[in-house]
């Protein structure tokens, strides 16, 4: 077990919290015993010497001659010393079968204070024995003429009081070895789980982004295992995704990098090339410059939506933009013989910026015209539900097949490659419009249109008031 360790804290924990207990254990009891046997033997020997103050009450003068004639009927049992003085504190009588104290002067400070009038007792406890003293006044007409100090010496107690003390600690002890034992399995099983959800961390921190945490239970380290599984979850699947992101985006820009290369390299490999020729090259490849521009645009806009690098929210009226993204696509329509209509209600907004609204409709618009026949049509509309603007663009153009409609988001993915290059698509506009509305809290779906064609379906917050756009 390592010093420093959260296994050791929490057994060192434990240990001290026992030990508490057992030490309160060892103490207690015994102290509560010790007052108890304290008051009982208070009471014994108080009552004892009270019985004995009693029988020499009717004599006026204590002496050798009188009082062992009234002590013999009222000596207690169990106790090992009776003294009795009279008031200048000449012993007259001595239980111990040598009388060897009778004609000397005992000053014991219980009987001083006795023969000042007080009823007096002490007892004491030195591990093997208890040993108490009491001492009270035997008075004739209210005058003090003596006194009456009993002393007894109990080993019996003291013994079981021992032998108590005795078990408790044998049963500490097997308690403190018993939890040593118990508080290490149990540290140990409760930082296994968090050992094994590091070493998961620590393995996905040197990239193996596969690595999960297999903790059992349903304490909180189980929780917290599951919300790292989810979080590598997350991660593999954003790793795999930057990773296809990257791959895709070096294709994407490798392709149209080659065609200018190619193009660049047959015009200065061939002096004899006439004008039109060059001509027809250059206009190649400007337009796979302008591919590749719209590429890098496109990820440019992926990156600040992925970075959250977005403008603040403002109410926006969806009618403006609309109607100015139609102008700008309406050259587009003309030469691929698309028309365009739009019902856009005037007080409809949407809480966005306009770069956010145009960005989505320009697209969807976009791409609806370059996917549609000749003779096809592009309607965009836009109606208020709740708290929701709902706003569709649709088409009755070559539409999307069922089995691509699901993946169409993803960023690169093409229904029909070689169609997309050729209409100078780049695979980035849905992907572009999906996080756009979702950084805005919003929503974006497809789906077949009866007839054909697709329509997409854009669910952003409403705007209420007054705004930007009006």
């Amino acid at each position: 077990m390592r010093r420093g360790s959260l296994q050791f804290k929490f057994g060192l924990s434990y240990i001290l919290i026992i030990a508490a207990v057992l030490g309160v254990m060892n103490t207690y009891p015994l102290l509560v015993s010790q007052d108890m046997t304290f008051r009982a033997k208070q009471s014994t020997l108080q009552n004892s010497v009270s019985v004995m103050v009693s029988s020499l009450s009717g004599i006026d003068r204590l002496s050798a001659e009188n009082v062992p004639d009234a002590m013999s009927a009222s000596e207690a049992t169990g106790i090992s010393r009776i003294l009795v003085v009279n008031d200048a504190g000449l012993v007259v009588y001595d239980s111990r079968e040598t009388m060897d104290a009778v004609g000397r002067y005992a000053f014991y400070s219980e009987i001083v204070q006795a023969l000042s009038g007080n009823d007096v007792f002490h007892c004491a406890y030195d591990g093997t024995s208890f040993k108490s003293r009491a001492a009270s006044p035997v008075t004739y007409r209210n005058q003090t003429i003596g006194a009456v100090f009993a002393y007894e010496y109990d080993a019996e107690q003291a013994m079981l009081l021992r032998t108590l003390q005795t078990n408790l600690r044998t049963i500490s002890l097997a308690v403190g070895a018993f939890v040593v034992l118990l508080s290490l399995v149990l540290s140990k099983m409760f930082t296994r789980s968090i050992e094994d959800v590091l070493a998961a961390i620590a393995h996905l921190r040197e990239g193996a982004y596969g690595a999960r945490a297999e903790v059992r239970g349903n304490d909180e380290i189980a929780e917290i295992a599951k919300e790292f599984n989810a979080m590598a979850a997350r991660v593999q699947t954003n790793e795999d995704e930057r990773r296809r992101f990257v791959s895709d985006a070096s294709h994407e820009l490798k392709t149209p990098l080659a065609g200018i290369c190619l193009l660049t390299d047959s015009i200065l490999q061939n002096e004899q090339m006439d004008s039109g020729t060059v001509r027809e090259f250059l206009g190649d490849i400007r337009e796979e410059a302008q591919r590749l521009s719209r590429i890098t645009e496109h990820l440019l806009r992926l990156t600040r939506l992925d970075s959250n690098a977005v403008g603040a929210a403002e109410r926006v009226l969806v009618a403006p933009v609309v109607e100015r993204t139609v102008r700008m696509l309406s050259v587009i329509a003309q030469e691929k013989d698309v028309s365009l209509s739009c019902d856009i209600p005037r007080g409809c907004a949407v809480f966005a910026t306009q770069d956010d609204l145009h960005e989505i409709v320009y697209n969807l618009m976009e791409n609806a015209i370059k996917y549609n026949h000749a003779g096809g049509e592009v309607c965009v509309a836009a109606c208020e539900d709740g708290n929701v603007c709902v706003i569709t663009v649709e088409d009755n153009g070559v539409g999307i097949p069922e089995d691509d409609m699901e993946r169409i988001f993803e960023r690169f993915y093409r229904v029909d490659k070689m169609r997309s290059r050729e209409a100078g698509g780049t695979g980035l506009g849905l992907s572009i419009v999906r996080d756009t509305a979702r950084r805005r809290g919003g929503s974006v779906t497809a789906e077949r249109r009866e007839g054909g064609g697709t329509r997409f379906t854009v669910r952003l917050p409403l705007a209420r008031g007054e705004g930007a756009g009006e």
